[in-house]
């Protein structure tokens, strides 16, 4: 009875511990939740403790790529949270990469607005919480490819033909893949934003990876011919080359990491993590460990692991209690889906044990995602927890963990999906239900 889709009720730890063994999943809990005040070494930097703010779009950029104000009222408030990583949402490295004409795009007349944003966000974090509490900070280059919307239509730029995607994304048979001497003009936009990154003053970039935006999509290009396409070398050809890229124009001025994805979701030979050839969609950790193996033996400390395709099986990417208008419900309970992004990001950590791996899914468990977070650092299966949804809900989150040991069940996300679908819509994205201030109620949403 378990195996269908069901909405948190949870009013106790036992509770939520009594149906992951049910369901025969490895989650461990632990009470103690003091190892989240653990601090973490990156390179010469020290995180304050093992929290961490995933990157968050909120659609509040200006048309010319500026944040906007909501935007530097959200990172003053993840600032002041407590929070020991910061990771900055999705900003595109040339406007023909724009997911919608709001999303922050970094460039020479953009600058000054960044640099302001981070010593701001800086700024918030040392009047919280003392000069000595300096958050990590990571700005995530992208380009979103077949999902980019410059304009606010479609206007996709694709990899390689997916009869899993292509109708959905309004990629007409005709259409051509984006061509190799694109790529690598691509790959240079992406090095001036990371030299643009660190003028702003971020500690790290993020080259993005991930959710089947263009460069992770790279990643599953076994049908690709050329340089990009067919072998692992050539997949992962983009990220690897960026990476020396910036090492060779930058050296260790800028920390460079990615927010890639272990898993896709769909079947070979279209996606990355799925390499059986049975069309089936099992997963495949063998190719993301290998080259999470490569990425740090290249100097990259830190690497962010998600899942899935938040567009086609958001389940995967998010699970939640609600979809979006017009979503539907998994055949499996989100808890299923909450191992599974921590079973991935295990997969990796225990791969490379001297990275910092950093660990997403964590917003369903609500107020018990410290208690799964905690045992997971614990048992070495993560160093980092991070929190996306969660914290547009819940901003204070780490603070509450660090000092009160535990966070407020009234205060934490209730996974209902309307921040993704005020991004859909086009409107500036937040949480509708503890932001009223600033995003309103858009639809009637009720907790359990």
């Amino acid at each position: 009875m378990h195996t269908k889709h069901k909405r948190f009720h949870y009013q106790c730890l036992d509770e939520i511990k009594n149906v992951s063994q049910e369901l025969g999943l490895n989650l461990q809990f632990d009470e103690d939740l003091s190892i989240l005040g653990r601090q973490v070494i990156i390179h010469d930097k020290i995180l304050p403790n093992s929290l961490a703010i995933q990157p968050m779009e909120g659609h509040d950029g200006t048309r010319d790529g500026r944040p906007g104000e909501l935007t530097f009222r959200r990172y003053r408030r993840f600032a002041a949270g407590g929070a020991g990583l910061l990771w900055f949402e999705a900003t595109a490295v040339t406007p023909a990469g724009r997911a919608n004409p709001q999303q922050l795009m970094l460039s020479a007349d953009t600058l000054p607005d960044f640099r302001r944003l981070i010593t701001e966000t800086r700024d918030t974090a040392a009047r919280s919480f003392g000069e000595e509490h300096r958050p990590f900070t990571v700005l995530q280059l992208t380009h979103s490819g077949r999902y980019s919307k410059p304009e606010g239509i479609p206007q996709p730029v694709i990899a390689f033909h997916d009869p899993y995607l292509d109708d959905e994304t309004h990629v007409t048979s005709s259409q051509k893949p984006i061509s190799d001497q694109e790529l690598r003009a691509l790959e240079d936009q992406f090095v001036e934003a990371a030299k643009l990154a660190q003028e702003a003053g971020f500690d790290a970039v993020d080259i993005k990876h991930c959710h089947r935006y263009l460069p992770s999509e790279l990643l599953g290009a076994y049908t690709r011919d050329g340089e990009y396409g067919g072998s692992f070398e050539n997949r992962t050809r983009f990220l690897i080359n960026v990476v020396d890229k910036i090492k060779a124009s930058l050296g260790d001025g800028i920390i460079v990491t990615t927010r890639i994805n272990a898993y896709d979701g769909t079947p070979y030979p279209y996606s990355w993590g799925a390499v059986t050839k049975d069309g089936s969609r099992e997963m495949c950790l063998d190719e993301i460990k290998k080259l999470a193996g490569i990425l740090h033996e290249k100097g990259v400390p830190l690497i962010n692991i998600t899942a899935g395709n938040p567009y086609h099986n958001p389940h995967i990417n998010r699970p939640y209690d609600l979809p979006i208008k017009g979503g539907s419900l998994p055949d499996e309970h989100p808890l299923v889906g909450v191992a599974r992004l921590i079973d991935v990001a295990r997969a990796v950590q225990e791969s490379v044990p001297e990275m910092v791996v950093m660990g997403s899914g964590y917003s369903w468990l609500r107020q018990f995602l410290g208690n799964v977070g905690a045992a997971n650092i614990r048992n070495g299966w993560v160093t980092l927890v991070g929190v996306g949804r969660g914290a547009f809900a819940y901003p204070d989150f780490a603070k509450d963990l660090l000092h009160d040991g535990m966070m407020d069940p009234s205060k934490t996300c209730i996974t209902c999906s309307r921040c993704t679908q005020l991004m859909r819509e086009g409107k500036e994205a937040g949480c509708v239900v503890f932001d009223r201030k600033a995003y309103g109620m858009t639809s009637r949403t009720q907790r359990d």
